[in-house]
């Protein structure tokens, strides 16, 4: 701990500090231009939200029971829910004190090392870029369900264009969309919990099951320890997406306030979501019943529940709803990775024309660049059987969990170095609880189901050599990235007393 005096030398050595920054930015809300502080607390968790529930939940949840028994999957998605609470309030306690639209890359970069910030921020951009162009596949997939005889590209060229505009227009127009989006799953999911409970106590669907599809054949578990883990990574590919809340704290209107409720509230959402929803399922239908491994939204356990309850159109209410999970994640990830090679372009770390916003506050060429990116990895699923295409959506699977372990480590360097610069944590805007455990505690887990990958690897055949390098394709990259920019800055690991806790000059500082 560093003494006052010591303290306030330090600082006034610097061009501004802690404090003389937020006010900086106070001004700077009226007179610089930059991203506009437009994102309200209800878009801020409509965003959350609608970057979590989509197809891992209506397709995927299914397909874990399935593989695991109900009780394998509620274990599986209940401690990876505790693994992203953690993280979760990691990354709110530093984005209520910092919010930067380069969220987890600008804070690697200040708390930890430039090269790791570097890293991150690329491989969360790309991530992002390949996941838009999965989302447009996933278009062509459910429209055909309505309109089979009508090229699938036409379906997938509006959906982009859609997904552009929507982020061209302000980030506003983003917030509003999203926030809609996002509420159609909300209330499905909701419906769709009250309708299951009303059947399994026997109001709705005729006699009440009770218990027995949770003690049918091996249930409540099933497949062993090697199944758990299936589902484990399964669940954490489902849970993707809870970071964009980092990159959209840049743009929130009261960063201080609006974050930490963010945070509490979609938390809590999201995991009573999941686990009533697979609850629900479990109850109702045998792990079993092999339509629940399927992909077909014919067969999705939600529609599969509707039906049973007498809902008429079922299948068609869950397409619809699905291709609004599809195009609500498609507009989001165009969202986030905009605004990640913004904020890599004005760190320098990408070409500087990408840094250019509109009169609007949006990056306008950063924009371009992504949407033209996920086009180009959207034409790849046509050529050579999908194989490259199918690589890059690896490679965005296995990044969200290197994001997370990015977040895991600011988050501990961070609270290091401030109280190594003499703060104290009451000052900060929210605290993030458990601390070291949290963060360690989601640091090892998430190392542990990236180690997990491979598991899939080992078949009754033996090694699958194909499955063990595709699962882990984006390490490399990752690696890759972050070495490059190392050995040409030579950079190194920030001490604690020398870690920047100002907010970078060209964001918007806190209120």
């Amino acid at each position: 701990m560093i003494s006052e005096t010591a303290f306030l030398v330090k600082f006034t050595t610097t061009c501004h500090t802690i404090d003389e920054v937020k006010e900086l930015g106070n001004k700077q809300n009226n007179t610089a231009p930059g991203l506009q502080r437009k994102l309200k607390a209800r878009h801020l968790g409509m965003i959350s939200l609608g970057g979590t529930i989509g197809t891992g939940l209506f397709l995927a949840s299914g397909g874990a029971i399935s593989q695991a028994g109900p009780g394998g999957a509620l274990l599986a998605y209940a401690l990876i829910g505790c693994m992203v609470f953690f993280l979760m309030t990691s990354l709110a306690e530093m984005a209520a004190f910092m919010p930067v639209s380069g969220s987890f890359s600008t804070y690697a970069t200040k708390f930890v090392d430039e090269s790791l910030g570097f890293a991150l921020g690329w491989n969360y951009w790309f991530s992002w870029a390949s996941t838009i162009a999965a989302e447009l596949v996933a278009v062509t997939l459910i429209m055909d369900f309505w309109f089979p005889n009508t090229p699938s590209w036409i379906w997938s060229a509006i959906s982009l264009i859609i997904m552009f505009l929507l982020n061209y227009i302000s980030v506003k127009g983003f917030g509003e969309s999203e926030y809609w989006f996002a509420l159609i799953k909300v209330i499905t999911v909701i419906v769709f919990i009250i309708v299951g409970l009303l059947m399994i106590v026997g109001i709705l669907g005729g006699e009440s099951p009770g218990f027995s599809n949770f003690t049918v054949k091996d249930a409540p578990f099933n497949g062993g320890f090697l199944a758990l883990i299936g589902v484990f990574m399964a669940a954490g590919f489902s849970f993707q997406g809870t970071e964009l809340l980092g990159a959209a704290a840049g743009e929130a209107d009261n960063p201080k306030v609006s974050i930490p409720k963010a945070i509490r509230s979609v938390f809590w959402r999201i995991l009573l979501f999941y686990i009533l929803a697979i609850f629900v399922i479990g109850m109702l239908i045998p792990y079993t019943t092999e339509s629940l491994a399927s992909e077909d939204v014919q067969l999705s356990p939600f529609t599969l529940v509707f039906e049973k309850a007498g809902i008429a159109f079922a299948a068609s209410v869950m397409n619809a709803v699905i291709l609004t999970a599809v195009l609500s994640a498609g507009n989001s990830g165009m969202y986030a990775s905009t605004r990640m090679l913004w904020n890599l372009a004005k760190e320098g770390k990408a070409p500087r024309f990408l840094g250019k916003l509109n009169k609007n506050g949006v990056p306008v060429n950063a924009l371009i660049g992504t949407a033209a990116v996920g086009c180009a990895a959207f034409l790849t699923s046509f050529f050579g059987n999908g194989i490259v295409y199918t690589w890059l959506l690896n490679v965005a699977g296995m990044t969200g969990f290197i994001i997370w372990i990015g977040i895991a480590i600011s988050h501990y360097r961070f609270r290091k170095a401030y109280i190594a610069q003499g703060y104290d944590i009451k000052d900060l805007p929210y605290t993030a609880k458990f601390y070291p455990f949290a963060p360690l505690f989601a640091l090892i887990l998430s190392i542990t189901v990236v180690v997990g990958q491979s598991v899939s690897s080992f078949t009754e055949d033996g090694f699958d050599i194909g499955s063990f390098v595709a699962s882990y394709i984006g390490i490399p990259i990752f690696l890759l990235c972050w070495i490059i920019y190392k050995v040409k800055y030579k950079t190194k690991v920030h001490k604690l007393e020398d870690v920047d806790l100002t907010t970078p000059e060209h964001e918007t500082a806190p209120d």
